[in-house]
């Protein structure tokens, strides 16, 4: 990905968080954002991937309802992260002419991060699609 494209998808981020109910930007503190073109190869393989458009986010770590029995004599553990991918959710956006819509893509990173931090609160794939986070 050239540098211009990942400066303008960042700015785009930017614009996006900014919006973001003050849950999950409270949550953002506890539960870092990574920004990443896009998976690697060994994420691809534990999810059974064969495309990395295919991945547009990822939550790894423990829901918040599950972080105390988990602490609790539990072996060390990485911290809780979120990871969005570039390349998936550009792919995302492109319209039948070939050009990228700024607004659909926002509108997918903003459902992207709706979607993972939802994880985070212990949220089903079946929850958060009744959402539209799906």
């Amino acid at each position: 990905m050239d540098k211009d494209t990942r400066k303008w998808f960042d700015s785009l981020l930017e614009e996006v968080i900014e919006t973001l109910p003050r849950l999950v930007r409270n949550a953002m503190n506890e539960v870092a954002l990574y920004v990443e073109d896009h998976p690697s190869r060994k994420v691809m393989e534990e999810l059974n991937i064969s495309d990395p458009r295919d991945l547009w986010g990822l939550f790894t770590g423990v829901p918040i309802q599950e972080k105390e029995s988990h602490w609790l004599g539990g072996p060390p553990r990485l911290p809780d992260r979120v990871t969005i991918y570039r390349e998936g959710l550009l792919w995302s956006a492109v319209t039948p002419e070939g050009t990228i819509d700024p607004e659909k893509l926002k509108e997918q990173i903003r459902k992207t991060i709706l979607h993972e931090y939802g994880h985070y609160f212990g949220m089903t794939e079946d929850e958060l699609e009744e959402l539209g986070y799906g």
